[in-house]
């Protein structure tokens, strides 16, 4: 397409995206261990990784006769820093970025019929919620190269980048990957004897490099799991109340970063300023005031009280002791577990056994005095 792909190439920059590679579904994207890492059953209980694999690995399974896949990155870092209290992933301190680069993905999918001629039902565009596997393609792409993280890292943006990727029945040129000594497409292509991101997980996630086991990872359990937290990742889940950057935090790329321009993206910065008290006493009120428009909505406020015990558990905090006893007694058994692990946890067992005795009620006293539940399970019922 030539001087027309250099045109919406910049017609797409103009929209707000930091990114704009261009990749060629064929030959099909290899497996890039995606198999061996389900048949492993290292992604947890994320079952729709599973079902939708073949379509994954097969872009004409999600679009009948697609040729190209338009890579669209957006920059999400570094200018905010790392706030004190609570630890939140960098991301969601912004509104929700599946709704806001929404907008800008139709906008660009109108670009395509009117540059390219293509009709309405000749593309697809998603952003980290499709059968898609966006990293694999955005290296691809030359966007960047996966780490030993697993992240994709670019030499421009470091390791913040959201992507989105358009399938399109259009067949555009592809754009190289990037390459060192002319090989390409290998994990840690760029980083050498490096292996900071490995090192400094917290919970020992990664059994070799490029590979995360999700079930010991930070994010997961903090965002995807939505029942217990197993007791023996909690002490490394440290202040981290929604999400882990550290694998991120920690690359040397990032010193190469440049700041973007955050065209399409909304701040929310007043998130990372909520104590840790706060949290534990939100109300549902509360709750859909302040995350509405953000990606820790998803959690839901069981999700986000569960979290914040386990964080005021390993704060050392005693002064944390009154609202945790009070979650102790929440109408969610998600949260009255972690809560009463944190109690423990901060030398408050006695009070917690005034609190519940003082109830009255038996059952559910024997059920805060015992160990873990043998299942690991507490069952929960929507919230």
């Amino acid at each position: 397409m030539g001087a027309l792909q250099e045109d919406l190439r910049n017609r797409l920059r103009a929209l707000g995206f930091d990114e704009v590679r261009f990749a060629s579904v064929h030959p099909a994207q290899p497996a890039s261990g995606l198999r061996e890492w389900l048949d492993g059953g290292l992604h947890a209980d994320m079952d729709w990784m599973e079902r939708t694999a073949d379509k994954r690995l097969d872009p004409g399974k999600v679009l009948a006769g697609a040729r190209s896949i338009v890579i669209l990155g957006v920059n999400y870092g570094p200018s905010l820093g790392t706030p004190p209290g609570p630890a939140w992933a960098r991301y969601s301190l912004y509104a929700d970025y599946h709704d806001t680069m929404k907008a800008a993905l139709e906008s660009a999918g109108r670009l395509l019929e009117e540059l390219c001629g293509s009709a309405p039902g000749d593309h697809r565009y998603y952003v980290d919620t499709g059968p898609v596997l966006e990293r694999a393609w955005a290296a691809r792409a030359g966007v960047g190269f996966i780490g030993k993280n697993a992240m994709l890292i670019s030499r421009t943006h470091g390791n913040w980048l959201f992507l989105a990727a358009v399938l399109t029945r259009l067949e555009f040129e592809a754009d190289p990957p990037v390459r060192r000594s002319g090989e390409s497409g290998a994990v840690g292509l760029l980083c050498g004897k490096c292996s900071r991101c490995i090192d400094a997980c917290p919970t020992q996630a990664f059994p070799r490099p490029g590979v995360v086991d999700a079930r010991r990872c930070v994010s997961y359990q903090t965002i995807e799991n939505k029942g217990v937290i197993p007791a023996e990742l909690r002490a490394g889940i440290g202040s981290r109340v929604y999400g882990c950057d550290t694998c991120l935090d920690v690359c040397p790329w990032n010193r190469f970063a440049r700041e973007g321009r955050r065209m399409i993206l909304s701040a929310r910065q007043d998130l990372a300023a909520l104590g840790l008290r706060e949290l534990l006493e939100l109300t549902p009120e509360r709750f859909a005031e302040v995350f509405r428009g953000t990606a820790v909505k998803r959690i839901k406020l069981r999700g986000l009280l569960r979290n914040a015990c386990v964080v005021a558990g390993n704060s050392g905090d005693r002064s944390l002791l009154g609202p945790l006893l009070r979650l102790a007694s929440h109408p969610q058994p998600l949260v009255r577990a972690h809560a009463v692990w944190a109690v423990r946890r901060l030398g408050g067992e006695s009070q917690l056994g005034a609190a519940r005795a003082a109830e009255g009620d038996p059952e559910v006293l024997a059920e805060y005095t015992r160990a873990e539940p043998a299942d690991g399970r507490v069952s929960d019922a929507p919230a």
